[in-house]
């Protein structure tokens, strides 16, 4: 078996390349990606399937046989990147794979190895790493659809709990005739809101390989978005919020619901892992012709550095422990990373102890054409 291990070391930058080619011929969702991305953890598959040849000169014909679970890992990498990047089908993992097994069968015909149990030891190697890959895409997708429906269901009771308080406060004999101009108005905008999430949930459940939400851009100015949720969030929530947004002209091409609900979701961590005693901030400001900053700060206990990132993984979740009803915040910023990253843009976080924590958004108001567009996820 060291000569066959051998041969595909001394091979296995002609087996990927082969591979590569093949793929980009055969498999039609590799011509939306790069060579970095197409390769992914191929290498590193095959850099599996030569140390098992280097550690065992026959198995069973079991693809549970530990023997060959050195292979897993990689395989259920590669499965999770397929699933967050492009297009790709559980049929193309499939092409992809079948062409892998011949280069290296050609390889090894190629430098007169005709030995079986090596031929026995690649199938099982290669039906093992498929059949993890597979598992591992059809899992990511199921996570993907799971976690956006969840993400706007949960945002869709912000609109619906502002409507039931608006009702409530109407039906209140205390309330003045100004005031009541001003809550039917919530309320009727709560409601709208509604239905226009729901109509995002139905696309979500749709959801394919690499998808996200679907958006629905067009040229507005955002400033009246901004001063509604600042009008309710001031209304709903007894703490201080504080807007600051000097420049009413915000003019561009962007998704008003989308951003709402990314400044609504912020808004509403600050109040929930926020210091109660102290006020919340949400600014807003250009930054050159094409570049819109947005900002929502808040005192408290800061979220720890080595959760920082974490917080805005898809299919992870940071947690925080100030109250225990409160699961994580990982359900809202997930959104926030997507719809600010679909605006071609991008979030920042700082949190320190004494200097509060502040998410900062942002985004360009020329990134997109007008029309409806699904948003693409990066989940590894």
């Amino acid at each position: 078996m060291k000569k066959v291990t051998q041969i595909l070391k001394n091979n296995s930058q002609l087996i990927i390349e082969d591979w590569e080619r093949q793929v980009f011929e055969l498999v039609k969702s590799s011509t939306s990606a790069n060579r970095i991305a197409l390769r992914d953890h191929v290498p590193n598959i095959l850099n599996d399937i030569i140390g098992i040849m280097e550690e065992y000169d026959i198995i069973d014909w079991n693809l549970e046989d530990p023997k060959i679970a050195l292979i897993e890992s990689n395989s259920i990498d590669h499965g999770r990147h397929r699933a967050s990047s492009g297009s790709f089908s559980a049929d193309e993992i499939l092409h992809e794979y079948i062409i892998f097994h011949n280069v290296i069968l050609r390889v090894l015909n190629i430098n007169g190895v005709k030995d079986h149990n090596t031929y026995n030891i690649l199938k099982c190697c290669v039906d093992k790493s498929m059949m993890k890959s597979l598992e591992a895409y059809t899992k990511s997708i199921q996570e993907m659809q799971s976690k956006l429906v969840a993400t706007l269901a949960h945002d869709i009771r912000n609109p619906l709990s502002a409507a039931r308080l608006g009702i409530e406060m109407l039906n209140s004999e205390d309330i003045d005739q100004d005031r009541s101009i001003r809550v039917k108005k919530m309320t009727m905008h709560s409601v709208n809101k509604a239905l226009e999430m729901l109509e995002g949930l139905l696309d979500s459940i749709t959801v394919k390989a690499g998808e996200g939400m679907m958006l629905t851009y067009a040229e507005i100015d955002l400033y009246s978005d901004i001063e509604t949720i600042y009008q309710e969030a001031s209304e709903i929530y007894s703490e201080e919020i504080i807007l600051e947004c000097p420049d009413k002209d915000l003019y561009g091409i962007y998704d008003a619901v989308a951003v709402r609900r990314m400044l609504e979701n912020l808004i509403t961590n600050a109040i929930k892992y926020g210091d109660n005693n102290t006020p919340i901030t949400m600014k807003i400001e250009k930054d050159g012709d094409d570049q819109l900053l947005l900002s929502v700060h808040n005192y408290g206990n800061p979220i720890p550095q080595e959760k920082q990132k974490a917080i805005f993984d898809f299919l992870q979740y940071g947690k925080q422990t100030k109250k225990p009803k409160l699961k994580s915040w990982g359900i809202g910023l997930t959104l926030v990373k997507m719809v600010a990253e679909a605006h071609g843009g991008a979030v920042e976080l700082t949190s320190e102890k004494n200097k509060g924590t502040e998410f900062i958004i942002r985004i360009s108001n020329k990134a997109n054409q007008p029309g409806k567009i699904r948003t693409k996820l990066n989940l590894v």
